[in-house]
């Protein structure tokens, strides 16, 4: 059977496309999921893509935290479904409360738009496990609010318990402390990540074609769960 994967659309949500296509390349049916859903449409997995949903006029991911579609990804995501935030979509799972931190203003105070190279800290997560620990992939970023804080606390928990998931490789371009451009949950089901994975999906179009590991990541975890 093959796995649906819904992809939300919020108000101002730019990258629904691109990340249905990135799921249908990858062998999913994509869902078509709106933000004021009652109800996820019984899929697989969620994709929370990137934007600026409700135009970030009050914080990044601040009003799409409490839109009816995501109270619904917050109790399914409780019950193990796998969920990628990616870009406003990291901004708003933790807002959310399914991932410690906060995305704030870039060091700077620019938006960067650029191919950024990542290193793979963790593979063993539902969208990782296609890379080898250590990798090297490359995928765009374009952000102005992507700076991932924590407390100390809250930093050294995820370093301790293998939680984060890429760091950016080189320099650090927008400020991240200790250099965090994903992260993942405690029972490895959600991850967000600033870079964006689903426009490096074909060589063609892209940087490269690594952000489709992530893809073909969490289809091996629905087949294993």
């Amino acid at each position: 059977m093959t796995a649906r994967i819904g992809v939300i659309t919020f108000p101002g949500t730019l990258d629904d496309v691109d990340a249905a296509r990135a799921a249908k390349l990858a062998g999913a049916e994509a869902v078509s999921l709106w933000h004021g859903d009652a109800d996820l449409k019984g899929v697989d997995a969620v994709i929370v893509p990137g934007g600026f949903s409700y135009g970030d006029y009050l914080r990044t991911g601040a009003i799409a935290r409490f839109a009816p579609v995501m109270e619904k990804v917050i109790e399914a995501a409780g019950q193990g479904l796998p969920v990628l935030g990616i870009c406003n979509g990291f901004q708003i799972l933790c807002e959310a409360g399914l991932l410690p931190g906060v995305l704030t203003r870039n060091e700077g105070l620019h938006f960067i738009c650029r191919d950024q190279w990542l290193t793979v800290d963790n593979a063993d997560t539902a969208w990782t496990s296609r890379y080898e620990p250590g990798a090297q992939i490359l995928v765009p970023l374009k952000s102005g609010e992507g700076r991932y804080q924590a407390s100390q606390a809250t930093l050294d928990e995820l370093e301790g318990e293998g939680r984060v998931v890429f760091r950016y490789s080189g320099d650090n371009p927008n400020g991240s402390q200790r250099g965090i451009a994903g992260i993942t949950s405690a029972n490895g089901r959600i991850v967000g990540l600033m870079p964006h994975p689903e426009h490096a999906t074909e060589a063609l179009t892209g940087p490269s074609d690594d952000g489709l590991g992530m893809f073909f990541s969490v289809l091996d975890a629905l087949v294993s769960a």
